[in-house]
Order: structure tokens, then sequence, then C-alpha cells
């Protein structure tokens, strides 16, 4: 059984942890704000310049862009995976890793060979303890997070698609709902198209489309339609990317959050408990050294009762 200095020494370094875990609880809760405020504000636009490119494939003459081209046969698609850089945001990473590696086993199985494009230090370091082909690593990313930070990671993925090194792009990010939920989720972003994945028996969506226009539109190209495809495309294939990093920037502080909230909680509910071991032990070494007292008390007394007065005086005369 612990002693009362050990316990006390728990409760000490207990009383720490829960300090610690409150300071990156209110660091995480102001960095929260700041990335739910840019999802916010970026969200419409994402939205809206999907749907652009969305009425963009199905207009006549789009399809001849090699961005939008629905290619016969794929052998290898990419995947960027984003992560966090640091831990102690609870099963955050761990969530959208297993998504992915279920969503790359779903392509294996077809004979497609999957390349990987890490975005942040947990997911690079877990394909490379896996094994996997990295085709480059982006960690570290500047915050708060802009546009053009995203411009390597996008310029990357679509000169390896316009050199036929991949056949499909897939971004594996964790898309933000509120501070408690986070959804991992898959996206297609190139060729554009509407993407279906085998979950179990049955066929689902990996993500919910935005509303588009129903219905291809004939566009009226200025100056041409090969110039504004190859400047607007690009773009806004970029913009998606960027838009996905932002939804998991919020999702990795929500979760950061919630997890340092709870590890506070559970450090003050193991300091009480604690606290009261602590007690007890006192209470009991206490009950002890009382019990020690008084059995020292009884023995004296025991023996000055044995000892009565002609016993003593015998002794006397005899020495």
């Amino acid at each position: 059984m612990a002693t009362a200095r050990d316990i006390k020494r728990r409760i000490s370094s207990v009383k720490n942890i829960s300090q610690v875990t409150r300071a990156l609880e209110a660091v995480s809760a102001s960095r929260v704000r700041r990335a739910q405020d840019q999802v916010m504000s970026s969200r419409p636009y994402a939205h809206k310049a999907w749907e652009v490119l969305v009425n963009l494939a199905s207009a006549k003459g789009a399809a001849e862009h090699p961005l939008l081209e629905k290619r016969d046969e794929i052998n290898s698609i990419d995947i960027i995976l984003v992560t966090s850089d640091r831990s102690l945001c609870g099963s955050y990473n761990d969530n959208i890793i297993r998504l992915a590696e279920r969503f790359a086993a779903h392509h294996r199985k077809k004979g497609q060979a999957i390349r990987w494009i890490p975005v942040g230090r947990k997911g690079a370091d877990f394909l490379t303890r896996t094994r996997q082909e990295i085709v480059a690593e982006f960690s570290n990313l500047p915050t708060p997070l802009g546009y053009s930070d995203v411009l390597p990671i996008g310029k990357l993925v679509i000169e390896d698609y316009l050199a036929h090194a991949a056949d499909g792009l897939f971004i594996a990010y964790t898309d933000f709902v509120n501070t408690l939920v986070q959804h991992p989720t898959v996206i297609n972003l190139l060729p554009l198209q509407r993407y279906k994945a085998i979950d179990g028996d049955e066929e689902t969506i990996v993500k919910k489309e935005p509303d588009v226009t129903t219905g291809g539109r004939d566009y009226i190209y200025e100056p041409t339609a090969t110039a504004l495809l190859d400047e607007v495309v690009p773009r806004f294939t970029i913009l998606e990317i960027y838009h996905a990093l932002l939804e998991s920037l919020a999702s990795e502080h929500s979760a950061r959050m919630i997890a340092m909230r709870n590890a506070s909680e559970n450090a003050n509910a193991l300091a009480d408990d604690l606290t009261l071991e602590y007690n007890k032990a006192r209470q009991s070494a206490i009950t002890a050294e009382i019990l020690d007292i008084v059995g020292g008390v009884n023995a004296l007394e025991t023996g000055r009762q044995r000892a009565n007065p002609d016993q003593v005086q015998d002794i006397l005369s005899a020495e």
C-alpha cells in the first residue's frame, strides 16, 4: 500500500498536469475561434466555386480540358492526407488515418497504385512506418493559413495529374461541423466527377456535394474557352485544397480543446480520489500511533499493578 508521502507526491503531479491541460485548452479555444471564422468566411465561396466547376465540366467543350477529362483507365491515384503536426488532440488523427486507409484499401483491390501526399507530421509518420509511397510531405504550415501557402501543394498535384503520374486525385481531411462534431471525409478533386466509394456492402457518397444547378449550361467564353479554363480550373482546384485545410485546422483545434478539457476534468477527479486516499492513509497512520500509545500506557499500568509494595520491600531486603 502506498504511503501518505507517495500519495501526496502523486496529488502534486496530477495537479501540475491539470494546470498544463487547462492552459492548452485556453490556447486551443482562442485558436478554434479564429479557425472557425476562416472556415465560415471561405465556405460560401468554396461551395460556389465547386458549383461553377461542376457546371463548367458539363458545358460544351469543357471535357477537352486535361483537368476535366475522365480517363478510361485509372492505374494510380494520389491521396492528400491532412493530419496535424502535433498530438494531444484526441482521436482526430486516428479517425482520418483509418478512413483514408480504408479508402485506399478499396482502390488497391482494383489493382490501382496508391501514392500519398501527407500534409501534417502525424500522417507522414504513419505512412513512413507502414512503408507506403510518399510523393511529397508538407508540414509546419504557417498560422493563420493563407491561400499562397497551399500553392505548392496544388501545383504539385496538378503537375502530377497532367503528366499522367496519377490518374485521380483525392483529399482526405476532417470536415468541421461544430465544436463538438467533426467528420472525417474524402472528396474527389481530379478528374471532376461525382465519386462513389464502397463502404461495406452499400455504395455511398464519400462527401455530399454542394447543391449545383441542374443540367449543363452553355457558356460564352471570353477571350477563349481554353484560356479561361486554363486559368479557372487550376485555381478552383487549389481553392478546394485550401478550404479542406481550413476545415481540418478548425477540426484539429476543436478536437484538442475538447481533449484538454476532458483531461483537466479527469485530472481533477483523480486528484479528488487521491486526496480521499491520502486522508484515509493519514487517518490510518494516526490511528496506529494512538493505538501504540494506548498499548504502551496499558502495559505500564499493568506492570505497576503487578509490582505491589510488599514485593518491592522483599526485593530491597534481599539485596
